[in-house]
């Protein structure tokens, strides 16, 4: 297939998902695909099989969850409009508000569905200010109980979202613990908690058999339905970006351009100024950079076995979560395909974009 192209791996995904099922099947907790960080549904028939649903942050998440994944579909966003509430409540099994007020705005419209409240504990994971959902004057949930309480009666849920790439269950277990003197009197109110996504439950050495301990007693102390919402965990290290070396070049450092660029294709490593990965290794030292005109659209620093030369195959390693879903038409840079190596080591493509694309999403 012609570069650049993502290659969703399902012999890699299917560590992910297993590791998932066990989770479910050991500690109770359900598990929903967290659809801002992977919303690829060519491979939703496979992970339907160990998931229980979607979650959303927008009207259109919600409905490709209900189109597109079987179970069932949650639907948040930090601010319903008032034209899209109806479309939001027939393609979701709950709602989930961002405040009080707004749940107290469209608690008629919305009366007769099953409700949740986004709730902030104050404490987070994150080390990226942009990411942290507990950053000062945050607007992501209702942060204190006091607040909470008079609508306690319109809802049978919350939703916890403060783990941000959390490797350690130390830290999940005593930010649970907070959450639980914090607000546990309103918490054993409810019939359902998410804790949200950014566990990376999937991640080599995680002590799972802890989680699940953990998860089932929050659930049965507190008398909740518990849910997750893995997004990075359910697809990490799945999933690649392939690309084709184009030209060379040396100014201090060797340079390879690809026909692939950072900004419009791994967007997320920009943001937050982090290198892409490689797998290869070497003595060869180059820089691998995209071929759009921004200066720092470069994906790392890598060592090679040996010097890059133009027509050279490069593949970019966990390339799933947050690319697909943010990739762009940056320069009119080519956007990358979507195939798929099936478990018997086919591969097959399911999406190409062409020019039409690019000048359809324009006017």
């Amino acid at each position: 297939m012609q570069t650049p192209y993502y290659l969703i791996d399902k012999s890699r995904l299917l560590p992910n998902m297993e590791k998932i099922a066990w989770l479910r099947e050991r500690s109770g907790a359900k598990a929903l695909l967290a659809l801002k960080c992977f919303a690829t549904w060519s491979v939703f028939d496979m992970m339907s099989d160990y998931m229980d649903g979607t979650t959303s942050s927008s009207l259109f998440e919600v409905k490709l969850g209900r189109e597109k994944f079987p179970g069932e579909t949650h639907a948040y966003s930090v601010a319903w409009a008032p034209h899209e509430i109806d479309e939001v409540l027939a393609n979701s099994d709950k709602v989930i508000f961002n405040t009080a007020q707004q749940l107290g705005r469209l608690e008629e419209v919305s009366r007769g569905h099953t409700r949740g409240l986004r709730v902030n504990p104050g404490v987070s994971t994150s080390g990226f200010d942009l990411a942290d959902p507990a950053r000062p004057f945050s607007r992501l949930g209702e942060h204190a109980p006091e607040d909470i309480e008079p609508v306690a009666e319109l809802i049978s849920g919350f939703m916890f979202h403060n783990n941000c790439e959390n490797a350690s269950f130390e830290r999940f277990d005593e930010m649970l613990g907070q959450i639980e003197a914090r607000f546990g009197p309103l918490i054993r109110r409810m019939s359902w908690i998410s804790l949200g996504g950014g566990i990376h439950f999937t991640g080599e050495g995680y002590p799972l058999d802890r989680l699940a301990e953990r998860l089932k007693r929050f659930a049965g102390e507190n008398g909740v339905q518990v849910y997750l919402e893995p997004g990075e965990a359910a697809i990490t290290n799945s999933t690649t970006l392939e690309v084709t070396v184009l030209d060379t070049l040396f100014n201090g450092k060797n340079l390879a351009i690809v026909d692939s660029s950072i900004e419009a294709h791994m967007l997320d490593l920009l943001i937050y100024r982090e290198s892409a990965k490689m797998a290869e290794s070497g003595d060869r030292e180059w820089m691998v950079c995209g071929k759009s005109c921004l200066a720092g659209d470069i994906f790392g620093e890598f060592r090679f076995p040996q010097d890059l030369r133009p027509g050279d195959r490069l593949s970019i390693q966990d390339a799933a979560g947050y690319t697909m879903v943010k990739k762009n038409w940056f320069n009119g840079v080519q956007m990358p395909a979507i195939a798929i190596r099936e478990l018997d080591g086919t591969e097959r493509l399911v999406r190409g974009f062409t020019y039409e694309d690019f000048a359809a999403a324009l006017s």
